[in-house]
């Protein structure tokens, strides 16, 4: 549903009480979009806040559903304004709620500047959101920040895998079975944005054989399928189609 007619930003169940808040922004030639996705359970999971001025639209889509006081857990994959730009701002209207992020994010950046320290997750540690758990899963460089990581959770099998498969478009369907590695690689040719480390691959693997049903892009459509099968689909077109700053 349309959540404010303004900004065009909507609110979509992708998953079992994991909904995509996603927001059109004219930053990219074509159409872009800010994602953000909100676990429901008895201590709620925000992944990504999107960047400070998207604050007032993402906390009204957030108020659709539930009060935005009881927010528990603002995560990030890695620190960047369309990541935690507005964590400060949550933080305020949450009193209970708590940055989550990897322990690099933590201790190079999210703890200088976020108002209240965060729960700096170890590699492969659980955090319990009630009737459901999310494991952190360190990723240097994927595809880039040093600090980068992502979260999965394990009950409807959701990979929030942020700016994994980023895909342009202005209005993309909230979560689509379509191809999204193809879209997302033209769009690397045009703006590459990974960092091609030597550990890509392995990490992408690791992930692959969590064996995603639902991957929660942060830019473009969220996608469901066999998320083992495209993950490993990825790994291959990286290590085929270098980097035009390689080329």
């Amino acid at each position: 549903m349309i959540t404010n007619s303004v900004s065009g930003t909507r609110l979509d169940e992708i998953a079992d009480g994991v909904y995509r808040i996603s927001t059109p922004v004219t930053v990219v030639p074509g159409g872009f979009t800010f994602n953000q996705y909100l676990l429901v359970d008895e201590e709620p999971l925000l992944f990504h806040t999107g960047t400070r001025g998207l604050f007032p639209v993402v906390s009204e889509a957030v108020a659709a559903l539930m009060p935005l006081r009881k927010l528990r857990y603002v995560g990030l994959s890695h620190f960047e304004a369309d990541e935690c730009g507005a964590l400060n701002e949550f933080l305020e209207a949450a009193p209970a709620a708590t940055a989550v992020c990897g322990q690099i994010a933590a201790m190079v950046s999210v703890d200088h500047t976020a108002t209240r320290k965060a729960r700096a997750l170890a590699d492969g540690e659980t955090l319990d959101l009630g009737a459901r758990r999310v494991r952190w899963l360190d990723a240097p460089h994927v595809p880039h920040g040093w600090e980068c990581g992502f979260l999965f959770e394990a009950t409807t099998r959701t990979l929030l895998c942020g700016d994994l498969f980023t895909q342009a478009g202005a209005m993309p369907d909230p979560l689509t079975e379509s191809d999204i590695l193809g879209p997302s690689e033209a769009m690397r040719a045009g703006m590459d944005y990974w960092a091609h480390s030597p550990g890509t691959r392995r990490h992408l693997e690791r992930m692959a054989g969590l064996a995603p049903e639902t991957l929660a892009c942060m830019h473009g459509s969220a996608w469901r399928g066999d998320g083992r099968s495209l993950l490993l689909a990825l790994a291959d077109s990286l290590e085929a189609v270098p980097s035009s700053a390689a080329r």
